[in-house]
């Protein structure tokens, strides 16, 4: 495929060396982001994510985060780093932080010691319904937690910002009280509620979290709020998308292999590539790789 691509949504995981209470001991039906239990109890590595990419030309990838617990992210991180060191791939990390830890500045320094790493991710989505919720409260509405945000500018580490719509006002008031912090809104920024009062929820809060300059946007996770999803159903969401953020601030992620719940690698890559096929060459580009370099540094 001619088409080159910069995948800035990737997770590895390897069971041997960590244990994942999402994939291995929680109710793996009842994810919020889906069913896992297609891909719970099994490693999954480079030679794993470049099968499932198959003819995509991938250059770069970012690997995010994969929520493992305090006292073990920084092991994580280094694991990562060592997979690079030896394959070349993760040229990014988004490493895991609570941002609540005692020792936050210490692990954020850490972090920012290991040569890959780039930004820090804790995932903040909170809803009202027990079924969508990944916390028991909002963190955003917490002065200790995002105290902690701040300190992020202080290592040059960016945050990638998973949230539902309803909390997307209050992330434009953090972002602005953070300006040298760039964060990446992840996977569409959720729309979750498909009511027309919900994406409208979904609308402005992407306008909102626009305003702020160093705010950008991942399209990708599209199969977490539209389990029956085709190439015309996510259409919308993925236009909104750029033109809300512009084609310098929007980049499409694989979310692979959680998104493997609700289709393959070649489905999602194809619908991308379809939805944008009238879009500029430079447009596209930025949309499949260049945007994802910038803004990660790789």
């Amino acid at each position: 495929m001619t088409l080159r691509i910069v995948d800035p949504h990737v997770h590895f995981w390897d069971l041997s060396r960590a244990r994942y209470s999402w994939l291995q001991d929680e109710p793996l039906p009842n994810n919020p982001a889906g069913d896992m239990s297609g891909i719970a109890h099994r490693n999954y590595l480079p030679g794993d994510y470049s099968a499932d990419a198959g003819r995509w030309r991938i250059d770069k990838i970012v690997h995010i985060e994969c929520g493992l617990p305090i006292g073990e992210q920084l092991a994580e991180t280094d694991w990562l780093q060592a997979l690079a060191d030896d394959g070349g791939a993760p040229q990014g990390i988004v490493a895991g932080a609570n941002l609540l830890d005692p020792v936050l500045e210490a692990l954020l320094e850490a972090h920012a010691g290991r040569p890959n790493v780039r930004g820090i991710r804790e995932i903040v989505c909170w809803h009202s319904n027990a079924k969508k919720t990944y916390r028991p409260e909002d963190p955003l509405q917490n002065p200790a937690w995002t105290a902690g945000l701040s300190l992020l500018a202080r290592h040059g580490l960016s945050f990638d910002l998973q949230l539902y719509p309803s909390q997307m006002a209050s992330a434009a008031i953090v972002a602005a009280r953070n300006p040298n912090v760039a964060m990446i809104v992840n996977h569409a920024g959720l729309p979750t509620d498909r009511n027309p009062a919900g994406m409208q929820t979904w609308r402005n809060g992407l306008r909102l979290l626009a305003t702020q300059p160093q705010v950008s946007i991942k399209i990708s996770g599209l199969g977490i709020t539209d389990r029956s999803w085709t190439a015309e159903s996510i259409r919308p969401i993925v236009l909104e998308c750029i033109d809300v953020f512009g084609t310098d601030r929007a980049m499409f992620a694989s979310d692979f292999p959680v998104e493997r719940a609700h289709g393959s690698f070649e489905a999602f890559y194809a619908a991308f590539d379809a939805i944008t096929a009238d879009f500029s060459e430079g447009e596209r580009r930025k949309l499949f790789a260049e945007n994802a370099e910038a803004i990660y540094r790789i």
